[in-house]
């Protein structure tokens, strides 16, 4: 009897180590250099400000440009009302977020793969270069991979479990994770035919896929209307470029990887192969290879490939090198039986020296294409009370909405309604003559913009309007770039 006791608390114990390691692994992971020295890019900076504006002003807002992040939007301004505006603030929702998909991918392993799959795959995931970066990044993607990672593990359990009359609360969660995934990007529906893979693939019974489709078709009809919506704001990505053989490289190595950790983890649970079997293979791989031709196929008819919108598909990869470890265990574990308990943690350990060159690099302010608080810093060295302030393009507008602080004393001498006012990101501008005429009233202009690495020749009439004046009356008087920005100092000739 003792015996018996013992071996289920051991058995418990392991369910809870097996996920619980993973969280506070991914979690450690998220927190090492969260700030990434105080640095904040673009793509953040857009979140911090529209986060800063009342829920009213972030509604009227959606109806002109971002719709498709609209539930990211207010759930970011609740955060940023009760615990203030900083660099945690931004981030700390995507670390919870990743940790909590490591935790799914662990459960889903364990279950499907034994202890040491499951918790070589929930290791794994936080470790994956591209979840790194988006594991400190204050935009929605980790916080879609966490719902994926959800309901893949929802749709593991109801397959293990069988058609029953007490599932429906199962499938009723799973068609709330799929849908609020899909409420934070419509792409993540994207997983809906992942798992329609895997029902195929274990040759699922008739009632299963009833349900399935019942629920499913629910997420995507109560996304619909923001689908329909967003694509009214198309324009916002129309700067993501047609598909060429660099931008699928990458998805190439990614599935040629996952192919061989599937072949690696063949044996799956019990050595068993029949392709009916429930296994990591079955559930790992049409997770990271159909939302990644998923969206190939999507780009052929309208550019939209980039690996954030399917970040959630390293989930699967992550399953697919844990099932890897796992196989490697039990390998082990017949020759050097002593041994074995060393592989996973070995191998992780190998990994993380490996790959710490990425690691340092992606908490590093040189791994975004520009930082809107070092520019911000320079701004306010440079600045005397009465300035005028020019941003070109206007998106770069952005760094004044961050820190409005720095930008305290200077005239934006273009602006004509405010981003909130306006109920855009960036506000409206001034026509070009109107713009060169309050110019030609200025004595000194501090011009934002890019650096030279990245900057782009001026598209729009205004802001070639702002070079001409600036080159025709102005002379430059101090010139700084730090960071993917640069502010140059223009004094009036004469």
């Amino acid at each position: 009897m003792p015996s018996d006791i013992s071996a289920i608390s051991g058995s418990r114990c392991r369910r809870v180590v097996v996920w619980l390691i993973p969280l506070v692994w991914t979690l450690g992971l998220g927190l090492w250099g969260l700030s990434r020295q105080d640095s904040v890019w673009r793509d953040e900076a857009a979140t911090w400000q529209v986060a800063g504006r009342s829920a009213g002003e972030i509604w009227a807002m959606l109806a002109n440009v971002d719709a498709v992040h609209g539930l990211y939007y207010l759930l970011m301004h609740c955060l940023f009302d009760a615990f203030g505006a900083s660099t945690t603030t931004l981030r700390l929702p995507s670390v919870l977020a990743v940790s909590a998909a490591a935790a799914c991918v662990a459960l889903i392993g364990r279950r499907l793969a034994g202890f040491w799959a499951g918790l070589g795959g929930g290791l794994t995931l936080g470790l994956l270069p591209a979840v790194q970066f988006y594991l400190q990044e204050g935009r929605p993607y980790a916080l879609v991979a966490a719902g994926v990672g959800l309901s893949t593990l929802l749709l593991v359990s109801l397959l293990e479990r069988g058609p029953g009359r007490r599932a429906w609360p199962r499938w009723a969660a799973y068609g709330i994770a799929v849908l609020v995934c899909a409420l934070l990007n419509w792409l993540s529906l994207l997983v809906l035919p992942a798992h329609a893979a895997t029902l195929g693939w274990v040759r699922a019974g008739r009632r299963t896929w009833l349900r399935w489709a019942a629920y499913g078709s629910g997420a995507v009809a109560g996304a619909l209307p923001l689908i329909l919506f967003s694509r009214r704001q198309s324009e916002q990505v129309s700067w993501i470029p047609p598909l060429s053989w660099t931008v699928l490289i990458g998805p190439g190595i990614l599935l040629a990887i996952g192919g061989l950790a599937a072949w690696a983890g063949r044996a799956g649970r019990a050595g068993r192969a029949d392709r009916r079997t429930l296994s990591v293979a079955a559930v790992g791989l049409p997770l990271l290879a159909v939302p990644q031709l998923g969206l190939i196929g999507v780009s052929l008819v309208q550019p939209l490939f980039q690996d954030r919108y399917v970040l959630f598909s390293m989930a699967g990869l992550a399953l697919l090198i844990g099932a890897a470890l796992g196989a490697a265990v039990r390998a082990c574990a017949l020759r050097l039986p002593r041994a074995a308990g060393l592989v996973v943690p070995g191998l992780i350990g190998v990994s993380v020296l490996t790959l710490l060159p990425v690691e340092l690099d992606k908490r590093a302010p040189a791994s975004r294409i520009d930082d809107v608080l070092a520019v911000a810093g320079e701004v306010a060295g440079l600045k005397r009370d009465g300035d005028a302030v020019l941003f070109v393009p206007a998106a770069r507008r952005d760094t004044a909405l961050v820190s409005p602080g720095a930008f305290g004393g200077l005239a934006d001498v273009a602006l004509a309604a405010s981003p909130a006012a306006s109920a855009t990101l960036k506000g409206e501008e001034e026509g070009p003559e109107r713009i060169r005429a309050a110019l030609l009233g200025q004595r000194r202009v501090l011009l934002v913009t890019d650096s030279e690495q990245v900057a782009k020749a001026p598209s729009a009439d205004r802001d070639k309007a702002k070079a001409a004046v600036l080159r025709e009356h102005f002379a430059v008087v101090a010139d700084r770039q730090v960071r993917g920005r640069r502010v140059t100092v223009y004094e009036r000739r004469g």
